[in-house]
């Protein structure tokens, strides 16, 4: 049986670990929890929890798991990467690091790019796993459905970067029509976005709309007819319900998409999504299978299963690089410098960047 260490440095890492934790322990491995930033209070009492990088070292791990893009390397065991949202479209969205052994990815449209990677670098495996954090979102979908309601329920979601942001661009037309009644919105932002913007949002709050804090997106999504956004990765995960998304300003705008340039765009173009042609449709449904085509809820199974198959010796054919700067730099992150378990300080977030 395996020892797992789970880590992360958002509180969102909780929801795409969680199904992880869970299918270890029914196949009897035992896991920890290592969290280098906000999030402990999302865990449970049965969750064992390491409380630095000292209590990590002397864990002696088989692996560690984690959605971000950097990893404790001084931890023991095989380092293995799942992802924190499917690729929206953004820079840079592969780019390996040399710091890991596997990758697990969610579907064809990633598989292909990693393996070819792999081919050239030699240095990591990669495993068409699926996404765990859609676990129990697979699982629920076949029961629930977008149901007959009184209004239309629409939810507005962006990403924080301003690069890529279209929540100031379409915060005045929101309320507007938020005003009209037409319809029921759901605001939600990413936890990054500026605060100001936040605040903007939630003082819109009233009886056609309602911001919500929910840390896990795919909590709204059951309840919505169609969304809105911009270039969030959270779109993708959306488009699996098979439901339209409209974006504004979408960085790689596909024919799965209702993309506008401009904020008065924004009220046909939901009117359009609300009655979406078959064309539509049916490019939703092609996206949603090269994504992710597994829908069984089982991907967390299949996490562990690379990763037994990783320590049974399906390797890499090469070592991974030396990376001394980078290591450098996440032990100075981390306030990490002995080589003996014993760190000198609390450890500081170790925050993946993409």
């Amino acid at each position: 049986m395996k020892r797992l260490i789970l880590y992360g440095s958002e509180r969102y890492v909780i929801a795409i670990l969680r199904p992880i934790a869970e299918a270890a322990r029914r196949q009897g491995d035992t896991v920890a929890w290592y969290l280098g930033g906000p999030g402990a209070e999302l865990l449970g009492a049965d969750d064992e929890r390491l409380a630095d990088m000292a209590a990590v070292r002397r864990w002696r791990s088989d692996a560690v798991i984690t959605c971000n893009d950097l990893v404790p390397y001084f931890a023991s065991g095989v380092k293995v990467q799942v992802f924190h949202g499917f690729d929206a479209g953004k820079p840079r969205h592969i780019h390996v690091r040399g710091l890991f052994d596997l990758y697990c990815t969610t579907g064809p449209a990633d598989t292909a790019a990693f393996e070819a990677l792999a081919a050239r670098l030699g240095y990591f495996t990669v495993a068409q796993t699926g996404w765990p954090k859609l676990d129990p979102f697979f699982r629920a979908l076949a029961s629930q459905g977008a149901g007959a309601h009184a209004r239309p329920r629409i939810l507005y979601h962006s990403t924080f970067s301003p690069s890529w942001s279209a929540a100031e661009l379409l915060y005045d037309t929101v309320a507007a029509l938020a005003r009209t009644g037409r319809w029921d919105w759901t605001v939600t932002l990413h936890p990054k976005m500026n605060p100001a913007t936040v605040a903007k949002y939630r003082a819109l709050a009233g009886p056609n709309l309602r911001f919500a804090d929910n840390d896990n997106i795919l909590e709204l999504f059951p309840d919505a007819d169609v969304m809105v956004s911009d270039t969030s990765s959270a779109l993708h995960e959306f488009l699996l319900t098979l439901r339209p998304v409209v974006t504004c300003r979408n960085l790689r705008p596909g024919p799965y998409l209702i993309d506008i340039r401009e904020s008065g765009e924004l009220e046909a173009a939901i009117e359009r999504a609300l009655s979406p042609p078959p064309s539509l449709l049916e490019a939703i449904r092609a996206h949603a299978q090269a994504l992710h085509p597994e829908r069984d809820g089982r991907s967390a199974e299949r996490v562990l299963a690379a990763v037994d198959r990783l320590l049974a010796g399906a390797g890499a054919r090469r070592a991974k690089p030396l990376n001394l700067l980078r290591k450098w730099r996440i032990r100075r992150r981390l306030a990490h410098w002995e080589r003996t378990g014993e760190g000198r300080t609390k450890a500081a977030p170790l925050r993946g960047r993409r």
